[in-house]
Parts: structure tokens; C-alpha cells; sequence
């Protein structure tokens, strides 16, 4: 497939040039996602360029390349975060950052962090094109290993800019196939060394802004290009054992039986109910999930399992935790079992200041795009620099609301009026 593929070509057979103005050029878009997206492209059609991959650092250099010839000033960080500078008319005032990262889930899809990094280039290359110059520094960033699918970790890059990685965590950590970070980082001309001094003096930098896809369908079901996300989810990781008392499934009458399963699947259908009566943005999802002894004819006797709540709101994202908790307590005295409790991760949730999204609604709105805000359940870099600096998030529609797979779609129609708003909300802040 890879030989046939052109995502350049089905991007633009359905594009409409009336969105190329101020500029912005659909067809150069279209074609650097192409281009991108042949750099660890699987036989299904999708994205390899796990973190810290030969394929993460050639997808960058080739961004690197269009960077300079937009006429950026390139800098590495020590964790491989790359950043282009565009000098403001006053250099020493905090700077406007946007951009996303290269890097992809394993068989990923190619809008996924590149549409971020290529729509904060665009606005340069249009400003180019008319002399624009900024009033403020405008810098183009790539985050690294934004996924975290190489170490079971993630939005690395961010973390180590802003100084909160656990450095000790860190070179702790090994990949799939055994390979400490230090080894991989190695691999790259990087180093544990050179990735903690990674963080950056944060008063360069006055806001950071984010394109990104929805993974979701609101914008679909509205028929909307583009929307503006009102706040960032902070995850929570909870993990809970029921503690029952094995025994024979032939021998031990129902009367009699201590089954942890029976409870556990009791728990996991009434948190499917409880999100709904906190926020209407919080959700909660088992996903993982371990039965002992695992045997057919076998009463279980353990079950672990680990549940993933979200909101964009910090007291009812607790409130729901705490309420789970409870629930845990309730169930296991009913079913007479015991159980275990702790938090594994906590990340609290980033609001989005109102003075930005209302930017934002202004520049969706002098585009002729009906405004509209919308919660973001996944995590981003946006998410890591929203705890130190003003940020602002874009979403752009999805199709079927489809992420993390071949399949991930967005028109070039839609991704171009995304860089129309972006432009005209920079511009705002410049």
C-alpha cells in the first residue's frame, strides 16, 4: 500500500481554493502531511514514528528544513524539542508558542500532532508572503514523544521544558524491547544528561496555543470546521482488588461463594453511570482488567482492576473519584468481599482562560465559522504548559471521530480554516 499511497493527492481532490487567502496555501499543507506521513508509514496505511525513534527525529529534521527556509532561527533542547524563531518588532517580550509533535502510537494516523506543528508553520510562511512581521516573538515548537508510547509514559518533551519530569523516573525507564532511556537517548545524540537540562526559562514565553484534531464528533455533528476547547481533562488512575476466596465451580454452592468477579462486574457497570451526575464532561472507563486464578472452572478468587476518570473540572473530577471509592466499599460488603484502594496518577485538569477562548471565538467568527466550545477528554502538550502559562487549544474536525489509527481523518478544507482561525488569533495577540 505504502508504494500507491498519496495522502496529498486525497487531501486536494476535494479541496475547495477559496480557503487559500492571506497566504495560507492548502496545497502546501496538504503536501508536507504527505510527506511526513511516508516517514515510518505502515503496510495498513498508518503512522510508526514512536518517541525517540529514527523515524520521530527524521520526521523533524524534514520540518526542520521547511522551518529555515520559512526563515526561522532552529534551537534543540536537550530532551529534543525543537523550536524555530520568528523575531517580534520587540524582541524582548514573552513570546507566542504553537506547534504540537511528530511523534505517533504505534500504526497511528498522520493528523495527530503534525497538523499542530504544520498550521503554527503555515501562519509563518504566510506571513512571509505579505512581510508580515510580529509585534512579539513567535516561535514554531515540536514537542518530543508527546504519545509515550515507547515507555508506557508520555507528553515527555513538555514535561522536560517545564521542568517537572521525574528526572530519576526517567532513566529508570525501558522500552519493549529492553532498551534503557538512556540507551535510546543515546540513539539520538541525546542523553539523560542533556535531557534534564532541558528546562526552559518559562518568562520567555508569554501563551502557548495548540491545533489539534478533535478525536471526537461534536464538530462533526455540527457540521463545524473548527471549534474552541474550553478546558483539558486531567486524567486520574485508580486501582482497585477485589479480594474474594477462589474455589471449586463445581463443588461450592452459589450460597456459599466469595466471588470477587461477581463484584468487580457489578462496580464496573454502575461507574459507567456515575460520570453523568457530576459533569457533563467527566467520564470514567475500565480498561484494564485481571482475574486470578483466570481458570474456567475456577471461582475467582482476586480481580484487578484499574479505572481512568477525566473532567475538565478539578472538584467534580474529584468528587466522582471519591464517589467511586464508595462505591468499591458498598459493593464489596454486599458481595462480601474486601477490597484495595489507591491512586496511581493524578493530573489536574487546565481551564482555558475566558480572554483567550474569546479571542479565539473572535478570529472562528470573522472567518464566518459559528462559534463553539467543546471539552477535551484526551491529554496534549497543552495540557503539561497550562499548569505554568496561559494556553489556548484549537480543535479541528475529525471524521467519525476517529484518533490513534489509520483511519484518523480530517479534510483539508476543515485543516486549512483551522490555520485561517490560528493566523488571525496570533495576530491578535502579536
Amino acid at each position: 500500500m505504502s508504494s500507491e499511497w498519496d495522502l496529498h493527492q486525497e487531501l486536494i481532490k476535494d479541496y475547495d481554493n477559496r480557503y487559500d487567502y492571506n497566504g495560507v496555501s492548502g496545497d502546501r499543507l496538504a503536501r508536507r502531511l504527505h510527506l511526513l506521513s511516508e516517514i515510518g508509514l505502515t503496510d495498513d496505511g498508518g503512522s510508526m514514528r514512536i518517541g525517540f525513534s529514527q523515524e520521530e527525529k527524521q520526521a523533524k529534521e524534514l520540518a526542520i528544513e521547511w522551518m529555515k527556509e520559512a526563515g526561522l532561527a532552529i534551537s534543540q533542547d536537550g530532551a529534543g524539542n525543537i523550536f524555530g524563531l520568528l523575531e517580534g518588532k520587540d524582541p524582548d517580550k514573552p513570546a507566542v508558542l504553537s506547534g504540537s509533535h511528530l511523534d505517533s502510537v504505534p500504526n497511528g494516523g498522520h493528523f495527530d500532532g503534525p497538523l499542530g506543528v504544520l498550521s503554527a508553520l503555515e501562519v509563518v510562511e504566510a506571513w512571509r508572503a505579505s512581510g508580515y512581521q510580529p509585534d512579539v516573538p513567535y516561535e514554531v515548537v515540536i514537542f518530543s514523544d508527546e504519545e509515550g508510547a515507547r515507555f508506557n509514559s508520555g507528553l515527555t518533551g513538555s514535561r522536560a521544558m517545564t521542568g517537572t519530569a521525574d528526572i530519576e523516573l526517567q532513566g529508570e525507564l525501558t522500552d519493549q524491547d529492553g532498551k534503557s532511556f538512556e540507551e535510546v537517548m543515546n540513539g539520538i545524540g541525546l542523553s539523560t544528561e542533556t535531557f534534564a537540562g532541558a528546562v526552559r526559562n518559562l518568562e520567555e514565553i508569554g501563551t502557548f496555543v495548540e491545533v489539534h484534531i478533535e478525536q471526537g464528533k461534536r464538530l462533526e455533528q455540527n457540521n463545524l470546521p473548527v471549534g474552541i476547547v474550553e478546558g483539558i481533562a486531567g486524567p486520574s488512575w485508580l486501582e482497585f482488588d477485589f479480594i474474594g476466596k477462589a474455589g471449586h465451580a463445581g463443588n461450592t454452592p452459589m450460597t456459599e461463594r466469595q466471588d470477587a468477579l461477581v463484584a468487580a462486574g457489578e462496580f464496573i457497570r454502575n461507574i459507567y453511570d456515575l460520570p453523568r451526575e457530576y459533569s457533563d464532561s467527566a467520564v470514567a472507563t475500565v480498561g484494564k482488567l485481571n482475574v486470578y486464578p483466570n481458570g474456567i472452572n475456577v471461582i475467582p478468587g482476586k480481580v484487578a482492576l484499574n479505572v481512568d476518570v477525566r473532567d475538565i473540572f478539578e472538584e467534580t473530577r474529584n468528587q466522582l473519584i471519591e464517589r467511586i471509592e464508595k462505591e468499591a466499599a458498598r459493593i464489596s460488603k454486599e458481595f462480601e468481599v474486601e477490597y484495595r484502594f489507591r491512586q496511581t496518577l493524578k493530573v489536574d485538569p487546565v481551564p482555558i482562560p475566558d480572554h483567550l477562548k474569546e479571542k479565539l471565538g473572535q478570529a472562528i467568527e470573522q472567518h464566518g465559522i459559528e462559534r463553539m466550545e467543546l471539552p477535551s477528554g484526551a491529554g496534549h502538550d497543552a495540557l503539561i504548559v497550562g499548569h505554568y502559562l496561559p494556553v489556548a487549544m484549537l480543535f479541528v474536525n475529525s471524521k467519525d471521530g476517529v484518533s490513534h489509527t489509520p483511519d484518523e481523518w480530517s479534510s483539508l478544507n476543515d485543516c486549512v480554516q483551522g490555520v485561517q482561525v490560528l493566523k488571525s488569533y496570533i495576530e491578535s495577540l502579536t
